[in-house]
C-alpha cells in the first residue's frame, strides 16, 4: 500500500472532523425533523433564552411562586428537543426553582412542592410531544397517500394513452397528424382516426365536460365505445344514437360529451360528418382561400334520452385542410383575459395551409402557447389536422412558408 498522501487531503481531514464535532452536539439534542430543517442553533437559543428569562423573574419575585412560568421553556423544549432531553430539562427547571425558593419553607413541604411541579411539567411535556408525534404521523400518511395518488394518476394516464392512435394510417391522398396535451395528469379530451378500408377513414374528436379523473374516466368509456362502433356500423347517426344512450346511462345526464364524428372518403373525395355540440371544425380551401365552419347540428351526447342529429357533407379537393380542435385552444387566455379565439386560429390555419399536417399542428399549438405565455393552458388541448393531397403534391416545410405580420409561424 502506498503511504504517500496528498497534502491537501491531510489538511482537509482535520477541518472535516472539526465540522463534524461542531455539528454532533447540536444534532444529538434536536429532534430529527428539526435538525434537518433550518438553522440548528435557533431552537437552543429559544429554549435557553426562555429558561433564562423565567429564572431571572423567579429570582426577583419572592412574594409568590412562579413555578408555572417554567412551562414556557419546557414547552419550547418539547417542540424542538429530543424526548430524553426534554424530560431532563424538567429536572433542571425544578432544581433552579428550588434554588430560588424561600429557605424558611419546611423541607417536607418543599419536597411535595417540587414533586408536584415535576409531575405537572412531565404531563405538559408528554402531551406536547404526543401532539407533535401525531402531527408528524399524519403528515407522513398524507404524503404517502399523495404519492400513491400521483402513481395512480400516472397509471391512469398511461392507460388513457392506449386509446390514442399509434402511428399514421396509410390512406392514399390524406396526410394526418394529431396531438393532445392534458391540463392535468389525465385528460378529458379524445381523438382518433380509424381506417375503415383502403380509401376511407373515420375521424373522431371529443371533449368531456369537466377536468381531472372523472372526465378522464368518462373519456375512456367514450373512446372504447367509439372504437367498438367503428368496427360494426357505418351509419354515423345510429352510432351517435347508441353513444348517447351509453354515455347517458353511465353519467345520468350530469356529465356530457361534445363529439365530432367524420368519415373521409379519399376515393370519392368527400367528408360526411355529424357535430354533436363540439367546436366547429375548420375546412380551409386553399384554391379559393376560403374557410368554412363545420358547425354543430345537435346537443352534446349524454344530456337527452334521444339525440336528433343531422348528417352533413362536403366535397374535398387537393389543397383542402381539415382542422379539428377542442376548446382548450380557442379558450386559452392571455394575461389580459383575452381568448385566443376562432379568429386567431383561422389566421394561423390560413397562413400555414401549405405546411405539412404535422408542422401545422405544431404551429397551431405554438401560436396558442405563445398567446397565453405566462398564464398557460387551463384546459386540455387537442388538435387534429388532415390535409388532402389527392394529386400527390408535397407540402412545404415550416421554413419555406413566407411570414406575414401579425401571425406567428414557428420553425420545427
Amino acid at each position: 500500500m502506498n503511504d504517500a498522501v496528498h497534502p491537501a487531503v491531510l489538511e482537509s481531514k482535520p477541518a472535516e472532523l472539526r465540522g463534524l464535532r461542531e455539528r454532533i452536539p447540536l444534532l444529538s439534542l434536536l429532534r430529527k425533523d428539526v435538525a434537518s430543517n433550518g438553522p440548528r442553533w435557533l431552537p437552543l437559543v429559544l429554549v435557553l433564552g426562555a429558561l433564562g428569562a423565567v429564572v431571572y423573574a423567579d429570582r426577583r419575585v419572592v412574594s409568590i411562586s412562579l413555578t408555572y412560568l417554567y412551562i414556557l421553556p419546557l414547552g419550547i423544549g418539547a417542540i424542538f428537543l429530543r424526548r430524553e432531553i426534554s424530560y431532563s430539562l424538567i429536572g433542571i427547571c425544578v432544581l433552579l426553582h428550588d434554588y430560588d425558593s424561600p429557605r424558611h419553607m419546611h423541607s417536607g413541604l418543599r419536597i411535595f412542592h417540587n414533586l408536584s411541579a415535576m409531575l405537572s411539567f412531565a404531563f405538559v411535556v408528554y402531551f406536547i410531544q404526543r401532539y407533535i408525534e401525531q402531527r408528524e404521523a399524519l403528515a407522513k400518511t398524507v404524503q404517502q397517500q399523495r404519492d400513491d395518488l400521483l402513481q395512480d394518476v400516472e397509471l391512469a394516464a398511461q392507460v388513457q394513452r392506449l386509446f390514442l392512435p399509434v402511428g399514421k394510417p396509410a390512406i392514399a391522398g390524406l396526410e394526418i397528424a394529431g396531438m393532445m396535451k392534458p391540463a392535468r395528469g389525465v385528460s378529458g379530451d379524445y381523438y382518433d382516426y380509424i381506417p375503415i378500408d383502403a380509401h376511407t377513414i373515420q375521424v373522431v374528436i371529443a371533449d368531456v365536460s369537466g377536468k381531472g379523473v372523472p372526465a378522464a374516466l368518462l373519456m375512456s368509456a367514450t373512446a372504447a365505445a367509439v372504437q367498438l362502433e367503428a368496427n360494426h356500423d357505418r351509419n354515423m347517426l345510429e352510432v351517435v344514437g347508441r353513444l348517447n344512450a351509453g354515455i347517458r346511462s353511465v353519467s345520468d345526464g350530469v356529465r356530457y360529451v361534445t363529439l365530432l364524428l367524420a368519415e373521409i372518403d379519399a376515393r370519392e373525395r368527400t367528408v360526411n360528418y355529424v357535430n354533436c355540440g363540439h367546436n366547429p371544425a375548420l375546412l380551409f380551401r386553399a384554391k379559393t382561400d376560403t374557410l368554412t365552419h363545420m358547425d354543430s347540428s345537435c346537443p352534446p351526447i349524454g344530456i337527452f334520452p334521444q339525440e336528433m342529429c343531422e348528417l352533413a357533407s362536403a366535397d374535398l379537393i387537393t389543397g383542402d385542410v381539415l382542422v379539428f380542435y377542442t376548446d382548450g385552444i380557442t379558450e386559452a387566455r392571455n394575461q389580459h383575459g383575452e381568448e385566443f379565439g376562432v379568429g386567431r386560429l383561422s389566421a394561423v390555419v390560413r397562413h400555414g395551409s401549405s405546411l405539412s399536417a404535422e408542422d401545422l399542428v405544431t404551429d397551431i399549438f405554438s401560436s396558442a402557447a405563445d398567446f397565453c405565455s405566462g398564464v398557460g393552458f387551463h384546459d386540455d388541448v387537442t388538435i387534429l389536422v388532415i390535409k388532402c393531397d389527392f394529386d400527390g403534391s408535397k407540402a412545404l416545410t415550416s421554413s419555406q412558408v413566407p411570414r406575414e405580420e401579425g401571425v406567428v409561424v414557428r420553425e420545427t
